[in-house]
């Protein structure tokens, strides 16, 4: 067996399982392609399933042919082929290797369950690369511990079984092998800070120092364990800070020294799978948004969300779309499914719902003679008077008094007619339209995954 074969069972062994599912993220260049091979070959002796996804970007006029070629070689091995186009929004002024890589990561998430472990082809060579990129950044052991061998990964694990070796052992493997693959003329874009380093830095320091890598593997690891002993001493002090929410509660945090809080901001973001912020960030984020005024509503930009605070937490919000202006009528026993995987809404006849277990259930009348319901999500102008409450009240402060975060109040469902508030959302029915008739459920978009 050949030291490719070895150290890939030798990263790969200890995490599969019998039922393991191997999905191999396939680009076509010669990192994934021998990892493709490699990935079949294993999962042919150890009779697991394996798949291969490939990511179309649309970048480059050759993409076409990339999905093509993976589309040949996953049929000459038997192994199913996911093709899976992405458009990249470059818009907020992102680097177009970050946004295509946050977009091929978020794609194939598609495909994980939690038998899944998703196998990507980053070698010994990437991992320096990420290390110089770390140290020009300025980061931390953190930073520096650069691509881990292991991680989780949506509902799975992620697994680099090549970062032990150089990509000139793997080119010596494919050549041997008779592999085929593409080259992505990118690749040679020295604009980029990774082909910079690619072509004109780590060449050279290989031939000045040829150990340059395995010193280079060391250290990161070094780095990767000193950050996990801290990750253990510290996560019963993240936990007793994270409310009900996932929010990171505030007041914790005063008392405590800057590195002791910027340790649990960070290790939070983690939890959120957030890329770890600059320590201009980090700086922004404590006194901008965590101490900003008690009636500001402060927001933070990061890669992959915005921090915003609520209630004396702070919460990582992804980017949502605006549904602002969405409408949709309401049938009986016709469920209604919402925009931005906002989950499912549907008005059933209670004689003949059996949701009693379900979440997100209100029960009202049946609309009289010329009412019509209809879902919306613009609260603008609108007033109602919940069943519990002792006066009608501007929605604006309904939300408030329920403590619903600024950012979340147009994105419940509000079920009304005419302009009058029936309901809204699993908060409450408008007095007016009190009734046993029928059962108004929201199924929220993780409610529904639970149950698919």
């Amino acid at each position: 067996m050949s030291r490719v074969e070895t150290e890939f069972q030798t990263v790969i062994e200890p995490v599969v399982t019998t039922d393991s599912e191997l999905v191999v993220a396939l680009s076509g260049g010669l990192d994934s392609v021998a990892l493709l091979n490699l990935s079949v070959r294993y999962a042919q002796q150890q009779g697991l399933a394996c798949r291969a996804v490939h990511v179309h970007h649309g970048l480059s006029n050759n993409a076409d042919a990339w999905a093509s070629s993976c589309q040949k070689w996953c049929e000459a091995l038997e192994t199913p082929l996911e093709v899976t186009r992405v458009s990249l929004d470059l818009s907020q002024g992102e680097s177009i290797e970050q946004v295509a890589r946050q977009a091929r990561y978020q794609a194939l998430t598609k495909w994980m369950t939690p038998r899944s472990i998703l196998l990507t082809g980053q070698h010994g060579d990437d991992q320096l690369e990420t290390f110089l990129l770390a140290l020009k950044r300025g980061s931390g052991p953190k930073g520096l511990a650069s691509m881990a061998v292991v991680s989780h990964f949506a509902s799975g694990l992620k697994v680099r079984p090549l970062l032990g070796l150089s990509r000139c052992e793997l080119e010596s493997w494919a050549c041997e092998h008779k592999l085929e693959w593409v080259e992505d003329e990118s690749n040679h874009d020295q604009r980029f800070d990774r082909n910079f380093l690619r072509h004109s830095v780590t060449p050279t320091l290989k031939e000045r120092w040829p150990t340059i890598l395995q010193s280079t593997l060391r250290t990161a690891t070094l780095c990767a364990e000193q950050e996990s002993l801290l990750d253990e001493l510290m996560s019963d002090k993240l936990k007793a800070a994270i409310n009900e929410f996932g929010g990171l509660q505030i007041d914790p945090l005063i008392s405590q020294s800057e590195v002791y809080r910027n340790r649990l901001l960070r290790m939070w973001l983690a939890t959120q799978q957030e890329l770890m912020p600059s320590q201009a960030q980090m700086q922004q984020l404590w006194h901008n948004v965590a101490c900003a005024k008690v009636d500001a509503n402060p927001e933070l930009k990061l890669a992959n969300g915005i921090v915003r605070r609520f209630q004396g937490a702070l919460y990582l919000i992804a980017e949502y779309a605006d549904v602002s202006h969405w409408s949709q009528t309401l049938t009986i026993n016709t469920p209604v499914q919402l925009p931005d995987e906002l989950g499912e809404l549907s008005l059933c006849d209670s004689r003949v719902d059996n949701s009693e277990t379900r979440i997100g259930i209100q029960t009202l009348r049946a609309p009289s003679s010329g009412e019509c319901y209809r879902v919306i999500f613009d609260p603008t102008g609108l007033s109602a008077h919940p069943e519990s409450r002792q006066h009608s009240r501007k929605l604006k402060k309904l939300f408030q008094e329920y403590g619903v975060p600024s950012w979340q109040r147009r994105r419940i469902p509000i079920i009304v007619t005419e302009q009058r508030v029936v309901a809204v959302g699993d908060l409450f029915v408008d007095r007016q339209f009190s009734g046993q008739a029928l059962t108004l459920t929201w199924l929220k978009s993780s409610n529904l995954k639970q149950n698919s």
